[in-house]
């Protein structure tokens, strides 16, 4: 159900009252339930879930796993009814590990249903009420003090220095300022219906009241929770790739299979059961099993090394698709700046400062410092500040500087006030000075303060305001504005007694400029190297905002996101709304700043790149970024200042809010990737020798390796080494290279040629061994010769792996490097599978198992020499291969 979308900021008080049936009393107890039953609860639908069964059913539906289970009944038919138990044990356990992972999925719309606020204050039948939110209908006037959280959509109808925090919904760091007239614009960005307030706000100063125009998915809030509910489930490139991979496998099996099967028939050499084992060896020669245990375990290690570095990965998959990401969608407030309003600027004495550079003690005459203070109504607790975001910096910056606050505050008692209103923008206080006196205490926007000062304070000295002044005041006002710094300007005056009326004209008159505090949402300091070190990684950093355009683009320009005079590369919400979906397509690349932008913008824009062919990962931690977290390939939510709905959009959460964690996480993915590829390398030229082996011993005639064989050297000697090889450190320089994108896939990069010639030669050099046993026999009688040449055979296309790996620790450089011991679980895993495998030849009993017979050292020697040529001839090629790319 979508939100509603009339325009209630262009009526009037009396025509949304009229419209929804209510008054300045509030619904009547029949009005209530007439609505109640017509609009339902102030609640937020859910996707319906599926049950754990179908969760579990679902995940058998891979046809990498439908690969696996043929092996486990092939398995089963030769007899291998321990190698079907350990398959099938993987396909299980794989199973689970998706099902929880997609449970923990579903907590997104949760946790959203959670933010609502539990109570609310209204007015019914005349008098004021508390009920719960989800009671709220429309048509109810609702009551709105600092501290409580908006219960539903309202049209404000009274507004008394009404600010409302609303960063998690539209992106901006600073309270919106609240008023109750008609809005003109026919078309306004949420952050700008300021006569609205919208579910799940935070008031955070003055006070106010408005009518319900809309509950549970009728809100903006529950627009959010539709597009999560009706985003399309992605599949990762990662996901994609395997599927590929399976696709390709499976057809090659069957093919090879029966083509072998019919011309083992038609030879007539072989009965019909021994020509079906031998096709189903070769479908077990070519079935990796270990491939989704190998990159579900390389997975699993990223992400423990992931976490140890504050990057905590919801989803497997998402680790990999890290390290392809092209596209970083940063959200600003609170993901590149601290979303924290702090002091930055300092003009006094007619000079503008950095605010670290301020020491008090330099200014014991200046009255600035004492104004910031006592015009203020932040309160102190032991859990830190409390009040509007701008003032808390304004006393911040004082406690920063080690001033009393407090014993000011208890010196110079506040005893009167005029409020802030937006009209006049101002706001004064009239505290009591020890000599009996009064300071009238004046803060709020520089324009207005100067059309009401007639004199300005310099150091130790107060003189007449003149143009000269006035132009330095307001050109410093402009410098700081186009840095996106917010500025309040600050006046005073010394009274006898306090006026009888309290109002803007009398009392905000012929007063002393005092200076202009600059405040700002800080940038993170990290971000910027972060970005650095993303663009030279190939990735394009976005910042998506809902701030305002100068604002925005003043922080892009800090962090280095766009230039200094890239202003072209930044775009508003409303100038996106004037773009249909082919212009934006064309225009997409020219952006790298988006601001004033809505909820819906960002999923528009995470489609736009993922349409150019992009990988992108969008960050951040609001409830307004839930659906483009969700719609991107990676959502990278912030696990301290992050909302649950945002962490449950995620695929990724970071533990510390650090926008540079990302970047390791990139570099972690990147691993990940070249690890699984470097498996997958590994794996299909093993296979594919193993193939290659198995079909021509069929065209010869000779005697063929058994299925025992075959299912023994994938489990001992591809396994473990493949595992291992999840594990190998990063190469140089891999944060230097450009992201693989989306087109990328695991046969990319030369691993395709690899995999192929480096098959190839394992089953030449195999078959060769199996020649030579053959044509120059030890053992005289013809069953013993062909009995030992398949016994060098297995045991040469077993350690032949071994060797193997060696060179699959890197897809094109040497293996002699430093680096190429450093691993010592890989070490290990080569030793542990040379003791299996030769075990089955050495060690008496299970040569008879295996089917196989003892060797001679000259025989021994052969297999040796022969497995050990791997290593050579690979690097001989990967030399020519290195040449060639330099050129």
């Amino acid at each position: 159900m979508k939100a509603t979308k009339v325009k209630y900021y262009n009526q009037s008080v009396e025509d949304v009252l009229k419209a929804q049936g209510s008054s300045p009393e509030g619904l009547t107890d029949a009005q209530v339930q007439e609505s109640l039953t017509k609009h339902g609860p102030n609640q937020l639908e859910t996707k319906k879930n599926t049950t754990l069964l179908q969760k579990f059913i679902a995940q058998f539906k891979d046809l990498m796993i439908i690969v696996l289970i043929a092996a486990a009944i092939i398995s089963v038919f030769v007899g291998e009814g321990v190698d079907a138990i350990i398959i099938l044990l993987v396909v299980v356990l794989n199973a689970i590990f998706g099902v929880f992972q997609e449970t923990k999925a579903e907590e997104a719309i949760a946790a959203l249903k959670e933010l609502s606020a539990p109570q609310a204050h209204v007015k019914r039948n005349g008098k004021v009420e508390t009920i719960k939110s989800e009671d709220v209908v429309p048509g109810d006037i609702v009551l709105l003090e600092a501290g409580d959280i908006i219960p539903a959509d309202l049209r404000l109808i009274e507004s008394a220095g009404l600010k409302v925090e609303e960063a998690a919904l539209t992106g901006e760091s600073v309270p919106v300022e609240k008023q109750i007239a008609i809005l003109n614009d026919k078309k306004l960005p949420i952050g700008d219906q300021t006569n609205m307030a919208f579910m799940n706000s935070n008031v955070t100063y003055g006070r106010g009241s408005g009518v319900v125009v809309g509950t549970g998915m009728r809100t903006e809030v529950g627009q959010i929770a539709n597009m999560i509910n009706n985003a399309e489930e992605t599949t990762t490139p990662l996901q994609q790739n395997l599927a590929q991979l399976s696709k390709v496998l499976t057809g090659l099996i069957l093919v090879i299979a029966a083509i072998v099967f019919v011309v083992g028939m038609i030879r007539g050499n072989e009965s019909l059961i021994n020509m079906l084992l031998t096709a189903i060896s070769l479908a077990v020669a070519a079935i990796p099993e270990g491939l989704p245990a190998i990159v579900t375990i390389t997975l699993a290690l990223g992400t423990q090394r992931m976490a140890k570095r504050h990057a905590i990965i919801r989803k497997l998959p998402a680790v990999e698709t890290l390290g392809g990401t092209q596209i970083i969608a940063s959200d600003k407030t609170g993901t590149l700046t601290q979303n924290k309003m702090t002091v930055e600027k300092v003009f006094v004495n007619n000079q503008l400062h950095d605010a670290q550079n301020v020491q008090l003690k330099d200014y014991p005459y200046n009255h600035l410092f004492e104004l910031m203070i006592l015009n203020n109504d932040t309160k102190q607790t032991k859990e830190g500040l409390i009040g509007d975001p701008t003032e808390t910096a304004l006393v911040q910056f004082n406690l920063n500087k080690d001033e009393d606050v407090n014993k000011l505050i208890q010196s110079e008692k506040r005893v009167a006030e005029v409020p802030f209103d937006s009209e006049r923008k101002l706001m004064s206080t009239y505290n009591q000075l020890p000599d009996g006196r009064y300071i009238q205490t004046v803060k709020g926007a520089p324009d207005e303060l100067l059309q009401r000062t007639a004199l300005f304070e310099i150091e130790n000295d107060v003189k007449p305001m003149d143009d000269t002044e006035r132009k330095l005041i307001l050109e410093t006002n402009h410098e700081l504005a186009t840095q996106a710094i917010r500025v309040l300007g600050f006046a005073y005056q010394i009274v006898d007694e306090i006026p009888k009326t309290l109002s803007s004209e009398i009392v905000e008159q012929e007063l002393i400029f005092a200076g202009l505090i600059g405040m700002i949402d800080p940038e993170r300091p990290e971000v910027a190297q972060a970005v650095v070190e993303a663009k030279q990684a190939g990735i394009r950093p976005l910042m998506i905002t809902g701030d305002h355009r100068d604002t925005a683009s003043a922080i892009a320009k800090r962090l280095g996101i766009i230039g200094e005079n890239d202003d072209q590369a930044v775009i508003s919400g409303t100038e996106l709304d004037e773009m249909d979906d082919k212009t934006f397509a064309q225009k997409v690349k020219q952006y790298s700043v988006y601001a004033r932008v809505a909820p819906e913008h960002k999923v528009r824009i995470v489609n736009a790149w993922q349409k150019q062919g992009k990988v992108v990962a969008m960050t951040g931690d609001g409830v307004n970024d839930a659906p483009s977290l969700k719609q991107a390939d990676i959502g990278v939510a912030m696990g301290i200042t992050g909302t649950e709905v945002s962490k449950g959009a995620s695929d990724m959460i970071l533990a510390d809010d650090n926008f540079s964690t990302i970047v390791v996480a990139v570099e972690e993915g990147r691993k990940v990737f070249a690890n699984i590829q470097k498996a997958i390398q590994y794996l299909l030229s093993a296979n594919l020798g193993e193939v290659l082996t198995l079909f021509v011993m069929t065209m010869m005639g000779w005697q063929i390796l058994a299925p025992v064989h075959i299912l023994w050297i994938n489990l001992v000697t591809d396994t473990f080494p493949a595992i291992a090889l999840g594990l190998e450190p990063a190469e140089k320089n891999v944060m230097k290279q450009k992201p693989r994108g989306r087109e990328s896939n695991f046969l990319s990069g030369g691993v395709a040629g690899n995999v192929v010639y480096q098959g190839l030669l394992e089953g030449l050099i195999t078959l060769a061994v199996y020649g030579i046993a053959i044509w120059f026999p030890v053992h005289a009688s013809y069953a013993q010769a062909h009995a030992d040449a398949l016994t060098m055979a297995f045991a040469t296309l077993g350690l032949i792996q071994l060797f193997h790996a060696f060179n699959s620790k890197s897809i094109h450089g040497s293996i002699f490097s430093a680096t190429t011991l450093k691993n010592k679980f890989f070490n290990w895993s080569i030793v542990v599978s040379f003791i299996l495998l030769t075990a089955t030849i050495v060690v008496p009993g299970l040569n008879d198992i295996f089917h196989v017979s003892h060797l001679d050292l000259h025989q021994w020697a052969i297999v040796g020499g022969a497995s050990i040529s791997i290593v050579i001839l690979v690097e001989i090629v990967k030399w020519f291969q290195r040449r060639f790319a330099a050129r």
